[in-house]
């Protein structure tokens, strides 16, 4: 059984039942056996630039890809997908080396139709924005960014904490450095990691399709695209999306210098919330509780600072307030009331709040991007593109959580896959297990 992603679209994610267990052995030895792949991979790739070319003098005179050559692109986009998922730890079984349909984390690809001269004699200047968003998530082989040679390391988002190198490489790859570890512990795949790196996959392939000339249909980043497949399952921590797309083009222009008074504010707030975290942090070893008072002001500041992060990265369109009240914004997130903790999380709580917060600054890389591109299209059309606004939204539950996390408003884990709400139906993807929430 598989879940597919939008089936309208002509490049569509297709994962299929994976019940997430890995061999340690296999996971260890994971580059070393990715070696050969990568050499087809790359010498693949020559060839497939060469045919791309010769797609493109057919398009501009035809109007239409010949089908011999769409399918010797579309079977090495399917490749790639193969290798990124096997890669990233996101699949389990060796793949082959034809790209043919069938793999645990694959790609159907539609027939050639007819696309447009005028957006394939411009294809490469139109892709680019959807390659810098594809090499920020990392997860395109085929259109080599497998570690993100575009992206970038700092997201300047106040909850970010510096990831160090791992930032440079795209979510996918700082995903599946955090898989290695879960699996070679536990022997299966976190599911929430699982499906990340699957989104980021997909994502990659839709880019490549389209840089391919595969496909005239512009690739969408709407978290979506995961549902099919990913989950989202309760959490203390809930991001509410109530705001429209629309956007000022005059505050956008001067986005950056109208935040600059949140910017003094929150770093005021961070050194009280600080010692309010210490107090916290006792009082919870000693009585399994935050106090309440702590709980609500630590509260009031991760909303705050969700709703500043969304004001800054255009997902949200209205001036935020300084209070961090709840209910106010757009783009809000929902905190349950304090509840008792496990004293052995919160003992080692900064240690385990490592992985997450390390996912998050990469996250956060992802955020930037968007909010660079968010800015040109609002400046030209007046409104957010929905897939960045669903896409940061998404971005920004992660990071509330694991500053929830860590603030030690809840002892429940972030979970990392890259939707805003669960599935409508359930498939036959097993579910993650109690404590798998990476």
């Amino acid at each position: 059984m598989a879940a597919v992603a939008e089936e309208q679209r002509p490049i569509r994610l297709v994962v299929r039942e994976d019940d997430l267990h890995r061999n340690r052995l296999t996971v260890f030895l994971r580059l070393l056996l990715a070696i050969p792949h990568l050499i087809w991979v790359a010498l693949w790739g020559i060839a497939a630039i060469v045919v791309v070319f010769v797609l493109w003098l057919a398009i501009l005179i035809n109007g239409k890809a010949p089908t011999g050559l769409h399918d010797f692109v579309a079977a090495y986009l399917r490749y790639a997908t193969h290798l990124g998922a096997y890669l990233y730890l996101a699949a389990n079984p060796y793949p082959g080396f034809r790209g043919r349909p069938g793999y645990d984390v694959d790609v159907e690809i539609d027939p050639p139709v007819r696309q447009s001269r005028w957006s394939a004699l411009f294809r490469l200047l139109l892709a680019l924005p959807a390659l810098a968003l594809a090499a920020s998530l990392g997860g395109g082989l085929a259109t080599g960014s497998p570690g993100g040679s575009w992206s970038t390391t700092a997201s300047g988002d106040e909850y970010t904490a510096s990831g160090g190198a791992l930032t440079a490489f795209g979510v996918a790859a700082v995903a599946a450095f955090l898989l290695w570890f879960v699996c070679l512990a536990r022997g299966r795949a976190a599911r929430g990691l699982r499906d990340l790196v699957a989104y980021a996959v997909g994502y990659g392939a839709q880019a490549g399709g389209y840089l391919f000339l595969l496909t005239n249909r512009y690739p969408t980043s709407d978290p979506a695209l995961a549902e099919p497949f990913a989950d989202l399952p309760e959490h203390p921590v809930r991001i509410v999306v109530a705001d429209d797309l629309e956007r000022s083009r005059l505050t956008v222009v001067f986005r950056l210098l109208l935040a600059i008074p949140h910017f003094v504010w929150i770093a005021l707030w961070s050194i009280a919330v600080f010692f309010a975290a210490l107090v916290a942090w006792v009082v919870a070893l000693a009585t399994g509780r935050v106090p309440s008072s702590l709980h609500r002001f630590l509260a009031a500041y991760v909303r705050y600072a969700t709703h500043l992060g969304a004001f800054l990265y255009l997902v949200g369109r209205r001036f935020p307030g300084f209070t961090g009240q709840a209910g106010s914004y757009g783009i809000d997130v929902e905190i349950a009331d304090r509840e008792r903790q496990s004293r052995w999380k919160t003992l080692f709580r900064l240690f385990l709040a490592i992985p997450a917060l390390i996912l998050s600054s990469a996250l956060g890389s992802v955020l930037l991007v968007l909010a660079v591109l968010g800015w040109f299209y609002a400046l030209a059309t007046g409104r957010m593109p929905e897939g960045l606004r669903n896409l940061g939204a998404a971005c920004l539950r992660y990071s509330a959580q694991t500053y929830a996390y860590f603030l030690l408003l809840t002892d429940r884990y972030p979970y990392a896959a890259p939707v805003l709400r669960p599935r409508a139906e359930p498939t036959d993807l097993s579910p993650a297990p109690a404590g798998d929430t990476l």
